[in-house]
């Protein structure tokens, strides 16, 4: 007996030090683990509004009702050229916004150049709270979602859907800071990561998977979400995959070295991407110069070569060269906090954001850019700075 709980104990020891040997290399690479699942994430009623395009007439879609008394659609009709009212449903804390949306898709310029503020922030993944309380706490909106930041840019560097459970909401508010920053001189620039892109081409393996449900309730397929009759797709369709800001450019993967030689500036890289976001990107037997822009490892909502260690720096400057910019800001590859690499050449923002629904351990934080002149800060949650 002796003999068997010796052996039992020092079995249990073992175990107990590989498993923090295992949790510390864990959080050493930025590994965390989800603690809970609120079920309202899954809640359809009262979600949307999604507004189609159909015949001549503009219709906003909002499921209403539930698993035990039954789903019904409340839907409202509206002229092509009509202002139309939204109401915005956040499950989690069952609020409400107002949008007034209307058929402007308009691209943005590609270049600017002025002395105000500039804030970027990337990969919120359908994580709306998380995203509102950022940009409260960094003074860009107040507690009622009005623009605050006068002048200033603030920057989205792509992939702000898929995964969490508030790609609606985070879109409209966005839709919503559009307009009220421009009232104010302000701007909202919406640069499409490569999560924008797969929901275009009606890739949803990585959306949160009410979705699913939720289209079809609406009596459609879930790539109806963002497709061509959809207010929410033909808006996205609009945006830019790479703007240059007071001398900085923001992508949301990075620019591949490849791009110097290549003969293609700002426009070009846009205009290309752009008219493949509803095609999937595949290797062709003989490729057109313009699908290196497309390709899933090497095209700018991509690529991630900052930080696989084999760039040098006279290859990060001579991108930056060709497209007339002194530094780029990128997000697609998670890092542990916003930082800057290549001597200031390269500002690198994915943090893990914390989650609507879930709670993780370690706990998230929230964390942006903001540069103004010459100086560059790491935003922190709580609004804080910290010079880069």
């Amino acid at each position: 007996m002796k003999t068997l709980w010796t052996f039992t104990w020092h079995f249990l020891v073992v175990l107990i030090v590989l498993a923090c040997a295992a949790l510390g290399i864990g959080l050493w690479f930025g590994a965390d683990m989800d603690i809970g699942d609120n079920m309202t994430a899954y809640k359809v009623g009262d979600e949307g509004p999604h507004v189609f395009l159909q015949g001549e007439r503009w219709v906003q879609q909002t499921l209403r009702g539930n698993r035990e008394e039954g789903f019904w659609i409340e839907e409202k009709s509206h002229a092509l050229d009509e202002t139309m009212p939204l109401n915005v449903t956040f499950p989690l804390e069952n609020s409400h916004f107002s949008v007034h949306a209307r058929a402007e898709f308009v691209t943005p310029p590609v270049r600017y150049q002025d002395d105000q503020a500039i804030l970027a922030i990337s990969d919120i993944e359908g994580n709306f709270k998380t995203f509102r309380d950022f940009l409260i706490s960094a003074k860009v909106i107040n507690a009622d979602l009005d623009w605050i930041f006068g002048r200033g840019h603030l920057v989205l560097v792509g992939d702000f859907v898929d995964r969490g459970a508030s790609t609606t909401q985070v879109l409209w508010l966005i839709y919503k800071l559009e307009q009220s920053a421009a009232a104010q001189g302000g701007r909202v620039h919406y640069i499409l990561g490569n999560h924008e892109i797969k929901n275009l081409q009606g890739n949803f393996q990585a959306a949160h998977k009410k979705y699913f449900n939720i289209a079809g309730i609406l009596g459609r397929q879930q790539s109806d979400l963002f497709g061509d009759s959809s207010f929410l797709g033909r808006w996205l369709m609009s945006k830019n995959s790479i703007e240059v800001i007071n001398g900085r450019a923001f992508v949301h993967g990075g620019l591949h070295p490849k791009l110097a030689s290549l003969p293609y500036g700002l426009e070009d890289i846009n205009r290309i991407v752009r008219s493949r976001y509803r095609q999937m990107w595949y290797p062709k037997r003989q490729p057109a110069p313009e699908d290196f822009l497309l390709d899933t490892v090497n095209g700018p909502s991509w690529y991630r070569g900052y930080f696989e260690g084999d760039l040098t720096q006279d290859q990060v400057e001579a991108t930056l060269k060709k497209l007339e910019a002194n530094a780029v800001v990128v997000g697609h590859t998670p890092t542990g906090k916003v930082k800057s690499l290549f001597d200031q050449k390269v500002f690198a923002i994915d943090v893990k954001h914390p989650l609507d629904y879930r709670a993780s351990l370690p706990l998230r934080s929230s964390e942006g850019l903001r540069f103004e002149a010459d100086k560059a800060w790491r935003v922190k949650e709580d609004g804080s700075r910290a010079a880069l």
